[in-house]
């Protein structure tokens, strides 16, 4: 009696092991494994930029990898062994022999692949400058014209934005400031606009100005057009990738390229005071909109012994951390902007990506 309840005992739990073999493993991961990997490569990838910055920032060659693919393989392996053997006792001496065995194997293989950025890669992603068009996209897209400008561009006809490299460092001509103040109010009035047409089987790129506006616009829009040197009566502005305006119906726009804003944003980290009285790194720069006037940093980056406990994104380098507070929402706004430029300018290149091989069985 006993040893029949044993056996239905090993037959049901030999049949919930197969069922359990045969049941899909993938759809049930598919919401855990996203979630994690979505956030462990925005977490690296928020690291890899700042650490960049920081070794700009001291003269260090900066490195970056794409994540390439994520793939990861399952596989679940179930085995259950059953063994029995007795003798009649009426025939021959009692021999009652049972045995039982089980073996399962869970096995998880990530397979991630990188892809550094150098050479021809590395020029067309972080060395070549933003088309203006995408600059005025971005305004288009109610981005602050203000904080795209100050960003984006060297200079719009000819009135030059500061710039923090160590090698051609400058401060802002006073009317930059002037201008950005005029412009994020006709921004905010709905007074500028961008459009596109057709010219010579080419698209064109305008910025528009309206003409019928209030009182207070009308003033804002009067003094940016002397500003910028445009003509006071026209709404239309081709846009060009240049230091000067060929006349006063264009808007030049000297644009950056991505390593030259993550240059200019790097100025603004507060170094340790012993790296500076070693000259390992410049001291930080005092950006000013007017003279006596300060207008602050763009964004603020910490440095300290220890790590923050309350950091948005940090990273250790040369023995000390340099972060950025959680609770420092305008720094974090920058930080997040600057990894949306960073996502605008292609970074894949020409060339196949990996052949990986995966295992079908």
């Amino acid at each position: 009696m006993m040893f029949e309840k044993w056996l239905k005992k090993a037959i049901l739990t030999s049949i919930l092991v197969t069922l359990m073999g045969c049941a899909g493993i993938g759809p049930h991961t598919i919401a855990r494994d996203r979630f994690d990997y979505t956030s462990a490569i925005s977490d690296s990838w928020k690291a890899q930029m700042l650490v960049n910055m920081v070794k700009l920032r001291y003269g260090d060659t900066p490195t970056f990898l794409d994540v390439a693919s994520v793939i990861n393989q399952y596989s679940i392996e179930s085995q259950i062994d059953l063994r029995l053997s007795w003798a009649d006792p009426a025939t021959a001496a009692v021999t009652n022999t049972q045995g039982a065995g089980g073996y399962a194997r869970y096995t998880d293989r990530p397979t991630i692949t990188y892809s550094p950025l150098t050479g021809e890669k590395f020029a067309r992603s972080l060395m070549t400058p933003i088309p203006p068009a995408a600059i005025l996209s971005l305004i288009q897209a109610n981005y602050p014209v203000d904080l795209v400008l100050r960003l984006c561009v060297h200079s719009i006809n000819g009135i030059r934005n500061r710039f923090g490299g160590a090698a051609r460092a400058r401060p802002a001509d006073p009317e930059f400031y002037l201008l950005l103040e005029r412009l994020r109010r006709l921004q905010t009035s709905g007074a500028i606009g961008l459009r596109v047409q057709k010219t010579n089987d080419r698209d064109a790129t305008l910025m528009t100005i309206r003409g019928k506006v209030d009182e207070a616009t009308q003033e804002d829009s009067i003094a940016a057009r002397r500003l910028l040197g445009i003509d006071p009566s026209a709404q239309e502005f081709a846009v060009a990738y240049a230091s000067v305006p060929k006349g006063d119906r264009e808007v030049a726009i000297l644009s950056r390229s991505i390593l030259e804003i993550i240059i200019d944003l790097a100025s603004h980290i507060e170094v340790p005071d012993i790296h500076v009285e070693e000259k390992r790194v410049n001291a930080t720069q005092m950006e000013e909109s007017s003279p006596g006037r300060s207008s602050g940093p763009m964004i603020r980056i910490h440095s300290s012994r220890k790590k923050s406990a309350d950091a948005f994104v940090a990273v250790p380098y040369r023995d000390h951390w340099f972060w950025i507070d959680d609770r420092d929402l305008p720094s974090k706004r920058m930080f997040s902007f600057l990894m949306f430029i960073f996502t605008l300018v292609e970074t894949g290149g020409k060339e196949g990506v990996p052949i990986v091989t995966i295992p079908a069985g």
